[in-house]
């Protein structure tokens, strides 16, 4: 029979549910898990915890609480692990972790990956000239730098296992890695498995999100059963790179066309030109068979040369913000609202002003209630109930106290209706932005480390992928509307799906029928889908004369699952980790765009 491998997607983020772990043991019959730690603020936060203790800097979550609990069952199962657990301090996490495991008398061989950390080369690479890759933006003040990883590949974990490691803690990896790693060491494959490699890399980027693959976030949310026992997925990988999503028997959630289609496409932009260490990644002519219940067959992912470059993200102190809440109740309570929010920025600006602080970096108002992310589209403007969000940046953290200090004053001598918020006083907190470069692949040494042997990791150092060699589809406009129409929303024809990417949001639109396509694909333009979200691309601050603004929205065909991504740049207002947006991560761009009518002809509606 042919070698069938079972991966368990355990943990998409910090923060997941404790169930994912135990629920796999138990009822997954699975080879490996993945748990995937790692985002941007996160490796911030790990940086600022091990600049304070030098053990510190991994998410204690993992060791103190998923392992400790886990650890015997995975022992007794022969269950491998492979993580990014390691964070910014992989030998303290591994520490940890042998502790934890001695005291309950268990021995498994743990190997970790060096080499993603450049902190120790920040000085030199800001010499250097780097800018910023996608807004050409200079490199911040070295002082204020917090963390800086380089996006790893696969090739460090499958060397790991091959070394016979029973558990792999990496730092920073693409998290589609965790999963392309056990795939490349269980078949063999080499670096120039190009196809293989993007089949492993899509395996991966639909395991990595946890539950977000098995119904969570679903568009057609009623149609997923039982939220509180969501099951977490189970990929059943093949040799030649196609695999089933599945998850343990007797758990909730959902597993369909739509819901593995959707997360195919999240945080993506360019399907067929998505970039990673090992592969650039071709998604356009992936198919999706719905083969029995809760499990779906994913096959036809296509690969290229990668790059010659890692990325590395870099994250930085940039100012201080605090963030004030409020609710305001009655009639007009949008309106009412709003005009405290801008006397209270008004009040203290002029505050700012008496005591020498210059004034306020940037400000948002948000009228939560009053459908505030939906711009002109909004329909709750007349509410009677809502809760005033005001956020205010500013260099100085000590002009935050005089906003603090001022901001309840409403309380008694502004809008009938405003009443306080439990959490007392606005919060003081950090700033953290991102700054993206490449890096030569040359420039790294990349290494394993396990029960003192430490191996030299081969990376393949060629790049050669060119983005003039992707062809596009070029498919025929067959939307017939000569007969009668009708408008109707897109929700009746489509899936969606969006995410963040820096200053960016995608949005995945998914055809529920092939019929339904060639109309989306008439009415959905890159013209009107800006249009639709004209309010996001207004900039929160005009600070950076080393940026030229250019708003703009792609669209990509992805014509094998009938769909279609929208990536709209610098529409976060300066990203995810930065942003004053109430969406900061896009969550919501989807279901927003789903409300947009569609012309199709009276019978197909």
């Amino acid at each position: 029979m042919a070698k069938t491998i079972r991966i368990g997607g355990a943990g998409g983020f910090l923060g997941d549910s404790s169930i994912a772990a135990p629920q796999l043991i138990a009822g997954g019959s699975v080879d490996y898990l993945i748990f995937d730690y790692l985002a941007e603020v996160t490796m911030s936060i790990l940086t600022k915890t091990k600049s304070k203790d030098p053990t510190a800097g991994y998410p204690r979550d993992f060791t103190d609480w998923v392992w400790k609990d886990n650890l015997r069952a995975l022992a007794e199962k022969g269950i491998k692990l492979v993580t990014n657990a390691g964070g910014v301090n992989p030998r303290a996490c591994r520490a940890r972790m042998e502790e934890l495991a001695a005291e309950q008398g268990v021995s498994l061989k743990i190997a970790i990956v060096e080499g993603d950390d450049l902190m120790d080369r920040i000085p030199t690479l800001a010499a250097s000239g780097v800018r910023e890759m996608y807004s050409g933006e200079t490199f911040p003040d070295v002082s204020a730098v917090t963390s800086a990883n380089v996006y790893l590949g696969a090739r460090p974990i499958a060397d790991a296992l091959a070394m016979g490691a029973d558990v792999v803690i990496t730092g920073r990896v693409v998290d589609s890695a965790l999963t392309l790693g056990i795939l490349e060491y269980e078949f063999g494959w080499e670096d120039d498995d190009f196809d293989h490699l993007s089949a492993g890399s899509l395996a991966g980027h639909i395991n990595e999100c946890g539950a977000q693959c098995t119904g969570g976030l679903f568009t057609d949310w009623q149609d997923v059963p039982d939220w509180a026992h969501i099951g977490y997925p189970v990929l059943e990988c093949s040799e030649d790179g196609s695999f089933v999503v599945t998850k343990p028997a007797g758990t909730g959630g959902l597993i369909s066309i739509g819901t593995v289609s959707e997360q195919m496409l999240y945080e993506v932009g360019d399907p067929q030109a998505y970039l990673l260490p090992d592969v650039a990644c071709d998604f356009s002519q992936v198919k999706m068979e719905q083969i029995g219940e809760n499990q779906v067959r994913v096959s036809g992912a296509m690969g290229r040369n990668p790059t010659d470059t890692y990325k590395v993200c870099t994250t930085f102190l940039d100012g201080y913000r605090a963030v004030g809440i409020s609710p305001v109740l009655g009639m007009d309570a949008a309106a009412k609202a709003k005009r405290q929010a801008a006397a209270i920025i008004e009040r203290t600006e002029e505050l700012l002003r008496d005591r020498n602080f210059g004034p306020w970096r940037a400000t948002h108002v948000d009228a939560l209630g009053a459908e505030t992310t939906y711009g002109a589209h909004a329909r709750t403007t007349q509410t009677r109930e809502v809760v005033c969000k005001v956020t205010v940046e500013h260099e100085d953290r000590a002009a935050l106290d005089v906003f603090n200090r001022e901001f309840y004053s409403p309380m008694t001598s502004m809008s009938v209706g405003t009443t306080g918020w439990p959490s007392g006083r606005p919060t003081i907190s950090p700033i953290i932005r991102l700054f993206s470069f490449p890096i030569d692949k040359n420039d790294l040494n990349v290494q394993v480390d396990l029960g003192g042997e430490t191996k030299a990791v081969d990376i393949a150092k060629t790049g050669g992928f060119d983005l003039s060699q992707v062809d596009r589809p070029n498919l025929a406009d067959d939307a017939n509307l000569s007969a009668d129409t009708k408008k109707i929303p897109l929700i009746h024809l489509a899936w969606g799906r969006s995410g963040d990417k820096g200053d960016k949001f995608n949005v995945g639109i998914i055809a529920r029928k092939p019929e339904y396509y060639p109309f989306i694909r008439r009415a959905l333009t890159e013209d009107r889908v800006m249009d639709w979200f004209k309010h996001e691309f207004e900039r929160d601050r005009d600070d950076r004369p080393d940026i030229t603004p250019n708003p703009r929205v792609e669209r990509f065909e992805v014509p094998g699952t009938n769909a279609l991504n929208f990536l709209c740049h610098e529409a976060l207002g300066g990203g995810g980790i930065a942003t004053m947006r109430l969406d900061q991560l896009g969550k919501g761009k989807a279901q927003q765009l789903l409300e947009i009518y569609i012309e199709v002809p009276i019978g197909l509606a």
